[in-house]
Protein backbone atom coordinates (compact mmCIF):
# COMPACT_ATOMS: atom_id res chain seq x y z
CA UNK A 1 0.00 0.00 0.00
CA UNK A 2 1.49 3.32 -1.11
CA UNK A 3 0.82 5.91 1.59
CA UNK A 4 2.33 8.69 -0.58
CA UNK A 5 4.34 9.85 2.43
CA UNK A 6 5.58 13.44 2.46
CA UNK A 7 7.40 15.78 4.82
CA UNK A 8 7.58 19.51 5.22
CA UNK A 9 10.77 21.45 5.87
CA UNK A 10 13.21 19.75 8.22
CA UNK A 11 10.48 17.77 9.99
CA UNK A 12 11.13 14.08 10.53
CA UNK A 13 7.41 13.33 10.65
CA UNK A 14 5.98 11.60 7.60
CA UNK A 15 2.40 12.55 6.74
CA UNK A 16 0.08 10.51 4.58
CA UNK A 17 -0.65 11.81 1.10
CA UNK A 18 -1.86 13.04 -1.17
CA UNK A 19 -0.13 16.27 -0.34
CA UNK A 20 -2.52 19.22 -0.25
CA UNK A 21 -2.24 22.56 -1.98
CA UNK A 22 -1.52 24.93 0.91
CA UNK A 23 -2.72 27.89 -1.16
CA UNK A 24 -6.24 26.46 -1.31
CA UNK A 25 -8.64 25.96 1.62
CA UNK A 26 -8.29 22.67 3.45
CA UNK A 27 -9.49 20.79 6.52
CA UNK A 28 -7.12 18.77 8.68
CA UNK A 29 -7.19 15.57 10.68
CA UNK A 30 -4.79 14.93 13.57
CA UNK A 31 -4.23 11.61 15.30
CA UNK A 32 -2.19 8.46 15.54
CA UNK A 33 -1.95 5.15 13.70
CA UNK A 34 -5.75 4.67 13.54
CA UNK A 35 -6.46 8.07 11.95
CA UNK A 36 -3.42 7.65 9.68
CA UNK A 37 -5.18 4.59 8.29
CA UNK A 38 -2.44 2.00 8.43
CA UNK A 39 -3.25 -0.82 5.99
CA UNK A 40 -6.41 1.03 4.85
CA UNK A 41 -6.53 2.17 1.19
CA UNK A 42 -8.88 5.10 1.92
CA UNK A 43 -8.87 6.37 5.53
CA UNK A 44 -11.59 8.69 6.80
CA UNK A 45 -9.79 11.98 5.85
CA UNK A 46 -9.75 10.84 2.21
CA UNK A 47 -13.39 9.75 2.39
CA UNK A 48 -14.47 13.06 3.96
CA UNK A 49 -12.57 14.88 1.21
CA UNK A 50 -14.58 12.98 -1.42
CA UNK A 51 -17.88 13.71 0.31
CA UNK A 52 -17.25 17.43 0.76
CA UNK A 53 -15.29 18.09 -2.42
CA UNK A 54 -12.60 19.78 -0.35
CA UNK A 55 -9.03 18.97 0.60
CA UNK A 56 -8.62 17.16 3.92
CA UNK A 57 -5.00 16.99 5.02
CA UNK A 58 -4.19 13.84 6.98
CA UNK A 59 -1.73 15.08 9.61
CA UNK A 60 -1.93 11.88 11.63
CA UNK A 61 1.36 10.12 12.32
CA UNK A 62 1.91 6.43 12.90
CA UNK A 63 2.71 5.60 16.54
CA UNK A 64 1.98 9.19 17.58
CA UNK A 65 0.53 10.19 20.92
CA UNK A 66 -0.10 13.61 22.40
CA UNK A 67 3.62 14.13 23.07
CA UNK A 68 4.48 14.21 19.37
CA UNK A 69 1.40 16.19 18.34
CA UNK A 70 2.04 18.87 20.94
CA UNK A 71 5.73 19.28 20.13
CA UNK A 72 5.88 18.92 16.33
CA UNK A 73 5.97 22.53 15.11
CA UNK A 74 5.37 21.71 11.43
CA UNK A 75 2.27 19.69 12.27
CA UNK A 76 0.80 22.44 14.45
CA UNK A 77 1.54 25.09 11.82
CA UNK A 78 -0.33 23.09 9.17
CA UNK A 79 -3.22 22.53 11.57
CA UNK A 80 -3.46 26.27 12.29
CA UNK A 81 -3.83 26.91 8.56
CA UNK A 82 -6.86 24.62 8.25
CA UNK A 83 -10.42 25.90 8.13
CA UNK A 84 -11.39 23.28 10.69
CA UNK A 85 -9.53 20.51 12.50
CA UNK A 86 -10.59 17.03 13.57
CA UNK A 87 -8.54 15.52 16.41
CA UNK A 88 -8.68 11.81 17.15
CA UNK A 89 -9.15 11.12 20.86
CA UNK A 90 -5.88 9.37 21.67
CA UNK A 91 -5.12 7.25 24.71
CA UNK A 92 -3.27 8.38 27.83
CA UNK A 93 -0.52 5.77 27.76
CA UNK A 94 1.62 6.96 24.83
CA UNK A 95 2.88 10.30 26.13
CA UNK A 96 5.56 11.50 28.49
CA UNK A 97 4.25 12.07 32.00
CA UNK A 98 5.49 12.34 35.61
CA UNK A 99 6.10 8.57 35.74
CA UNK A 100 7.92 7.86 32.47
CA UNK A 101 9.29 9.33 29.24
CA UNK A 102 8.43 8.13 25.74
CA UNK A 103 10.31 8.44 22.46
CA UNK A 104 9.69 11.92 20.99
CA UNK A 105 8.38 10.55 17.65
CA UNK A 106 7.38 6.95 18.32
CA UNK A 107 5.32 7.65 21.39
CA UNK A 108 4.50 3.97 21.93
CA UNK A 109 8.15 3.37 22.83
CA UNK A 110 9.15 3.56 26.49
CA UNK A 111 12.46 5.37 27.12
CA UNK A 112 12.94 5.70 30.88
CA UNK A 113 11.21 5.65 34.26
CA UNK A 114 11.21 8.68 36.52
CA UNK A 115 12.48 8.52 40.13
CA UNK A 116 8.82 8.77 41.17
CA UNK A 117 7.95 5.53 39.36
CA UNK A 118 11.08 3.83 40.69
CA UNK A 119 10.02 4.69 44.25
CA UNK A 120 6.50 3.40 43.59
CA UNK A 121 7.87 0.11 42.21
CA UNK A 122 11.13 -0.51 44.09
CA UNK A 123 13.22 -3.32 42.69
CA UNK A 124 11.56 -3.38 39.26
CA UNK A 125 14.00 -3.54 36.34
CA UNK A 126 12.71 -0.92 33.91
CA UNK A 127 15.48 -1.57 31.36
CA UNK A 128 13.59 -4.65 30.12
CA UNK A 129 10.72 -2.59 28.70
CA UNK A 130 10.68 -1.21 25.17
CA UNK A 131 6.99 -0.34 24.78
CA UNK A 132 4.50 1.46 27.00
CA UNK A 133 1.96 -1.33 26.66
CA UNK A 134 4.37 -3.94 28.02
CA UNK A 135 5.38 -1.60 30.84
CA UNK A 136 1.82 -0.93 31.95
CA UNK A 137 0.86 -4.60 31.85
CA UNK A 138 3.83 -5.39 34.10
CA UNK A 139 3.01 -2.56 36.51
CA UNK A 140 -0.58 -3.72 36.90
CA UNK A 141 0.47 -7.34 37.48
CA UNK A 142 3.12 -6.36 40.04
CA UNK A 143 0.95 -4.07 42.19
CA UNK A 144 -2.65 -3.23 41.19
CA UNK A 145 -2.98 -0.62 43.94
CA UNK A 146 0.13 1.27 42.88
CA UNK A 147 -1.04 0.91 39.29
CA UNK A 148 -4.21 2.85 40.11
CA UNK A 149 -2.00 5.80 41.11
CA UNK A 150 -0.15 5.52 37.80
CA UNK A 151 -3.40 5.50 35.82
CA UNK A 152 -4.80 8.54 37.64
CA UNK A 153 -1.60 10.45 36.89
CA UNK A 154 -1.81 9.43 33.23
CA UNK A 155 -5.39 10.66 33.13
CA UNK A 156 -4.44 14.02 34.65
CA UNK A 157 -1.56 14.34 32.18
CA UNK A 158 -3.96 13.55 29.34
CA UNK A 159 -6.21 16.47 30.30
CA UNK A 160 -3.21 18.82 30.47
CA UNK A 161 -1.92 17.66 27.09
CA UNK A 162 -5.32 17.89 25.44
CA UNK A 163 -5.87 21.40 26.75
CA UNK A 164 -2.41 22.39 25.48
CA UNK A 165 -3.28 21.04 22.03
CA UNK A 166 -6.65 22.77 21.93
CA UNK A 167 -4.99 26.06 22.89
CA UNK A 168 -2.32 25.58 20.21
CA UNK A 169 -4.87 25.03 17.42
CA UNK A 170 -7.26 28.00 17.41
CA UNK A 171 -10.78 27.63 16.11
CA UNK A 172 -13.47 25.07 16.75
CA UNK A 173 -11.84 21.67 16.95
CA UNK A 174 -13.98 18.55 16.53
CA UNK A 175 -12.90 15.53 18.57
CA UNK A 176 -13.29 12.09 17.01
CA UNK A 177 -13.89 9.14 19.33
CA UNK A 178 -13.01 6.10 17.22
CA UNK A 179 -13.12 2.98 19.34
CA UNK A 180 -14.70 -0.41 19.95
CA UNK A 181 -16.16 0.93 23.21
CA UNK A 182 -18.28 3.96 24.04
CA UNK A 183 -16.84 6.60 26.39
CA UNK A 184 -19.13 5.78 29.31
CA UNK A 185 -18.59 7.49 32.64
CA UNK A 186 -16.11 5.49 34.68
CA UNK A 187 -15.35 3.23 31.69
CA UNK A 188 -11.70 4.19 31.53
CA UNK A 189 -10.70 1.00 29.73
CA UNK A 190 -7.33 -0.71 29.92
CA UNK A 191 -3.94 -0.19 28.31
CA UNK A 192 -5.10 -2.53 25.53
CA UNK A 193 -8.39 -0.69 24.88
CA UNK A 194 -8.00 2.45 22.80
CA UNK A 195 -8.20 5.19 23.77
CA UNK A 196 -6.53 3.80 26.89
CA UNK A 197 -7.75 5.17 30.24
CA UNK A 198 -9.95 7.84 28.62
CA UNK A 199 -13.67 8.02 29.38
CA UNK A 200 -16.62 10.42 29.46
CA UNK A 201 -15.40 11.86 32.77
CA UNK A 202 -12.17 13.07 31.13
CA UNK A 203 -14.01 14.37 28.09
CA UNK A 204 -16.21 16.48 30.37
CA UNK A 205 -13.10 18.10 31.86
CA UNK A 206 -12.20 19.60 28.47
CA UNK A 207 -15.71 20.66 27.47
CA UNK A 208 -15.81 24.23 26.23
CA UNK A 209 -12.34 23.99 24.69
CA UNK A 210 -13.67 22.25 21.55
CA UNK A 211 -16.79 22.19 19.39
CA UNK A 212 -17.93 18.72 20.41
CA UNK A 213 -17.25 15.00 20.13
CA UNK A 214 -18.24 12.77 17.23
CA UNK A 215 -18.46 9.20 18.52
CA UNK A 216 -17.86 6.28 16.18
CA UNK A 217 -18.21 3.01 18.04
CA UNK A 218 -17.69 -0.28 16.23
CA UNK A 219 -20.70 -2.56 15.93
CA UNK A 220 -20.45 -6.34 16.15
CA UNK A 221 -20.59 -6.45 12.34
CA UNK A 222 -17.62 -4.11 12.06
CA UNK A 223 -15.69 -6.19 14.59
CA UNK A 224 -16.42 -9.34 12.60
CA UNK A 225 -14.99 -7.68 9.50
CA UNK A 226 -11.56 -7.85 11.13
CA UNK A 227 -8.93 -6.97 8.56
CA UNK A 228 -11.24 -7.35 5.54
CA UNK A 229 -10.31 -4.88 2.81
CA UNK A 230 -6.95 -3.99 4.38
CA UNK A 231 -3.67 -4.36 2.53
CA UNK A 232 -0.73 -5.81 4.45
CA UNK A 233 2.09 -8.31 4.27
CA UNK A 234 1.48 -11.79 5.75
CA UNK A 235 3.63 -11.05 8.81
CA UNK A 236 1.52 -7.95 9.55
CA UNK A 237 -1.78 -9.82 9.89
CA UNK A 238 -1.94 -9.54 13.68
CA UNK A 239 -1.20 -5.80 13.62
CA UNK A 240 -3.88 -5.30 10.97
CA UNK A 241 -6.47 -7.17 13.01
CA UNK A 242 -6.04 -4.71 15.88
CA UNK A 243 -6.62 -1.59 13.77
CA UNK A 244 -9.79 -0.04 12.30
CA UNK A 245 -10.56 -1.41 8.85
CA UNK A 246 -12.17 0.23 5.80
CA UNK A 247 -15.71 -0.23 7.10
CA UNK A 248 -14.81 1.52 10.36
CA UNK A 249 -13.21 4.42 8.46
CA UNK A 250 -16.29 4.69 6.26
CA UNK A 251 -18.45 5.00 9.38
CA UNK A 252 -16.16 7.74 10.71
CA UNK A 253 -16.42 9.67 7.45
CA UNK A 254 -20.21 9.28 7.45
CA UNK A 255 -20.40 10.72 10.96
CA UNK A 256 -17.93 13.56 10.40
CA UNK A 257 -19.02 14.81 6.97
CA UNK A 258 -22.34 16.42 8.03
CA UNK A 259 -20.67 18.19 10.95
CA UNK A 260 -17.89 19.61 8.78
CA UNK A 261 -20.29 20.43 5.94
CA UNK A 262 -22.46 22.44 8.31
CA UNK A 263 -19.38 24.38 9.35
CA UNK A 264 -18.51 25.10 5.70
CA UNK A 265 -21.99 26.44 4.97
CA UNK A 266 -21.84 28.77 7.96
CA UNK A 267 -18.47 30.13 6.86
CA UNK A 268 -19.62 30.67 3.27
CA UNK A 269 -22.61 32.57 4.63
CA UNK A 270 -20.24 34.93 6.41
CA UNK A 271 -20.59 33.46 9.89
CA UNK A 272 -17.11 32.52 11.07
CA UNK A 273 -18.37 30.95 14.27
CA UNK A 274 -18.40 27.23 13.62
CA UNK A 275 -21.55 25.54 14.92
CA UNK A 276 -21.23 23.32 17.97
CA UNK A 277 -22.16 19.68 17.86
CA UNK A 278 -25.43 19.48 19.76
CA UNK A 279 -25.17 15.78 20.53
CA UNK A 280 -22.33 13.28 20.04
CA UNK A 281 -22.89 11.39 16.81
CA UNK A 282 -22.79 7.62 17.06
CA UNK A 283 -22.20 5.44 14.05
CA UNK A 284 -21.52 1.74 13.80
Amino acid sequence: LDYELWRIGASRCAFRGPRCDLEAPYLAGLGGTEAFGRFVPAPFPALVSERLGMQVMNLSVMHAGLTLINTEASLLDLARGAERVVVQVLGAQNMSNPFYTVHPRRNDRFISASPRLERLYPGMDFTRFNFTGHLLQALEAADPYAFDAVVETLRSSWVENMMALLRAVPGDVVLLWMSERAPGAGARGTAAEDPAFVDADLLRLIEGAHAGVVEVVASDAVRRDGAAGMQYDPDEAEAARLLPGPRFHAAAAEALAPVLQQSQKKRRAGNTDAPPIDEPTRRA
